[in-house]
């Protein structure tokens, strides 16, 4: 069932944030869910609960918006094709399978407490009116889940090898190194930013401004644009622009780097400016979330996952700022946003077994 299921999803021409009519689909396949649509400036949320019993409320979240498919595709992104194994189109991996899994399981399963699914159509985007404004509803209403399952693709060279028990934050800025343009054959009437900024560039790029922990990587300053002048030979630029991003651990926060670069550039004339656009999370490895979804995965794939935080962001920060124990799993993630996306059926049939698994054996 599961994958009919996901190949209906998958039909679906969901780019951000339009949902083209996949969470009417779902509510309507979870009949026996109480459905809850929240909608703000063209983004769609859903949220369906039921409740077994009077033991912990679990929730699993996922978006079912995609990214544009783009072009080179061997097949139509939306008209899914499953050959020798696999099933091709845009949402593959990311992540039409983690909801077609959790979904189909929460229809197919008892839980010993409040189950409830909660979806988004603007993750690929902003997010502003997303996941956070079907959580700010919770919290309103005091229903806020305990514990969630995000189930973005996390696996990386074998399905059931990583559980992602947190994400680093993400830092953005922008440094500005202001100068005197002028001919190049005077450049003692010129103030080259190039030059003043060339002394102390290897205190910047790639600068590691912690060690790391146990589940994170060092937070590195990373460069990720340098541009200035007008593009000719004989004129020094008047002004030359750095953009950076630096995935940050828990050990360093945005007023960490801000007081580092502004220690370096002292004495230049400049502007920095610098905002957290995600912040970091953790989720203890001790939490029952935890300890369930690591004993169901090693129960079905016979393999024991790695707990970890690596890659992007996600909406398991969001659920992690409401205080909510949240963790990441779903299928090997290797072509997420590239042409001829796919995933292996064998897969998303071994996790809707997981997340059936971990539904009705939840240790509290």
């Amino acid at each position: 069932m599961v994958i009919s299921f996901l190949k209906e999803l998958l039909s679906f021409r969901s780019i951000t944030p339009n949902d083209a009519g996949s969470l009417e689909f779902i509510a309507k396949f979870l009949p026996d869910f109480e459905a809850k649509f929240i909608e703000k400036n063209g983004t769609k949320n859903l949220i369906l609960s039921k409740i077994y019993g009077d033991g912990e409320h679990l929730a699993f979240a996922g978006h079912v918006d995609v990214v544009p498919p783009g072009e080179g595709w061997d097949s139509e992104p939306f008209t899914p094709l499953e050959k020798d194994g696999y099933i091709y189109a845009r949402g593959t991996q990311d992540m039409k399978s983690g909801v077609a899994a959790f979904v189909c399981a929460a229809k197919d399963t008892k839980f010993n407490g409040k189950l409830s699914l909660i979806l988004t159509s603007d993750e690929e985007g902003d997010g502003t009116y997303g996941t956070p404004l079907a959580l700010e509803y919770l919290r309103e209403i005091n229903d806020l889940p305990k514990f969630c399952v995000v189930a973005e693709p996390t696996c990386d060279k074998e399905f059931g090898d990583s559980v992602k028990v947190g994400r680093r934050g993400s830092i953005n800025g922008k440094i500005v190194i202001n100068g005197i343009q002028g001919h190049v054959a005077y450049p003692e009437k010129c103030v080259n930013p190039v030059n003043l900024i060339a002394p102390l560039l290897s205190k910047i790029a790639d600068h590691d401004m912690d060690a790391g922990s146990e589940f994170f990587s060092p937070s590195k300053i990373v460069i990720t644009d340098i541009r200035g002048g007008m593009q000719v030979c004989n004129v020094t630029p008047s002004e030359l622009s750095i953009m950076f991003n630096v995935r940050n651990s828990n050990l360093t926060d945005v007023n960490d780097v801000e007081s580092y670069l502004r220690g370096v550039l002292k004495g230049l004339d400049y502007e920095l400016s610098i905002k957290q656009s995600s912040k970091r999370f953790l989720t203890n490895k001790d939490s029952k979330i935890v300890k369930n979804l690591m004993a169901s995965v090693t129960k079905i794939t016979g393999v024991t996952p790695v707990l970890n935080t690596k890659g992007g962001t996600s909406d398991a920060r969001h659920f992690a700022e409401f205080g909510v124990d949240a963790i990441e799993f779903g299928v090997i993630n290797d072509r997420i946003h590239a042409k001829n996306e796919r995933v292996s059926a064998h897969e998303v049939n071994k996790l809707y077994e997981i997340f059936k698994d971990l539904i009705e054996n939840f240790k509290e």
